[in-house]
């Protein structure tokens, strides 16, 4: 970063590890270098350009992020971004994780991988700086009023914020019998990418890219976010099932690949996810 960025790292000690959003840092730079990153970034990250133009790729497109315009990346996308010329590209960015920040994306209909354009009439332009200013304070000792604001600011997006259609309905309403698909069939341990090809009548490779557009992941990486999110009603609302059981009906092979995969995806085993939630 140059020398004039502001980047700002929220304190989050561990009492406070459980905030449903947890912002790794918020940061302003008025001279945007280039970013690479392959293997993406561990958490989801906001950019959004304040003055000038940059170029954004990942998922074989590429997005130019003109000013007023941002992007939500999931974690672990591959992408990068740079000035769009010799001018200078002012950004904003948000980094943020959290137990349960990705429903709340998806309660707030916020969509990843793609484009929105900012109502400029709205306060949300100036939510980003806002929250470093509140940052500079130091009275945020424990990123609580930080979490909140992150909170806010998703709900904001949704409401101000204009999908780039070319990037999002499109690609999903194509999608729409596939998602269907795979609910009816989240209990079926043998299904896979070729299963999913045949239900939306095109390449593997064709469904893989329309996923990579719409959700920012693969047809089979979706179906086990699915999975998780069904075996988490199970958990907590039929105490009565067994982690076996659950495995069972969500299309776990064995309950040891079970509490392996949710554990990746959650942070906690099944058993301590009910325990702290039914």
């Amino acid at each position: 970063m140059t020398a004039k960025a502001m980047r700002r790292f929220v304190f989050s000690p561990s009492g406070t590890s459980g905030l449903p959003i947890s912002v790794e840092s918020i940061g302003y730079n008025p001279d945007q270098e280039p970013i690479i990153r392959p293997d993406g970034y561990p958490k989801y990250h906001w950019i959004q350009t304040e003055e000038g133009e940059g170029i954004l790729n990942y998922a074989n497109e590429t997005i130019r992020l003109t000013e007023g315009t941002g992007v939500l990346l999931p974690p672990g996308l591959p992408h990068s971004y740079e000035s769009a010329g010799p001018g200078i590209w002012r950004t904003y960015y948000l980094t943020f994780g959290g137990e349960a920040a990705a429903q709340i994306i998806s309660s707030f209909g916020v969509q990843t991988s793609s484009q929105y354009r900012l109502d400029s009439d709205s306060t949300f332009v100036t939510l980003l700086s806002h929250m470093l200013a509140r940052l500079d304070t130091d009275t945020d000792m424990f990123g609580l009023e930080t979490s909140a604001d992150a909170y806010r600011f998703l709900g904001m997006l949704s409401k101000y914020g204009q999908i780039n259609q070319m990037y999002s309905s499109r690609n999903i309403e194509r999608l729409i019998p596939v998602l269907k698909w795979m609910e009816e069939h989240l209990s079926d341990s043998d299904v896979g990418l070729d299963d999913f090809a045949k239900i939306a009548q095109m390449s593997g490779r064709q469904l893989s890219k329309l996923f990579q557009r719409a959700f920012g992941l693969s047809p089979y990486a979706y179906f086990v976010q699915m999975r998780i999110h069904k075996a988490k009603e199970l958990l907590a609302g039929r105490s009565e099932l067994t982690v076996a059981t659950i495995a069972e009906l969500t299309g776990f092979r064995d309950p040891s690949h079970f509490v392996a995969t949710y554990r990746k995806n959650t942070g906690m085993t099944p058993q301590h996810f009910r325990k702290v939630y039914s």
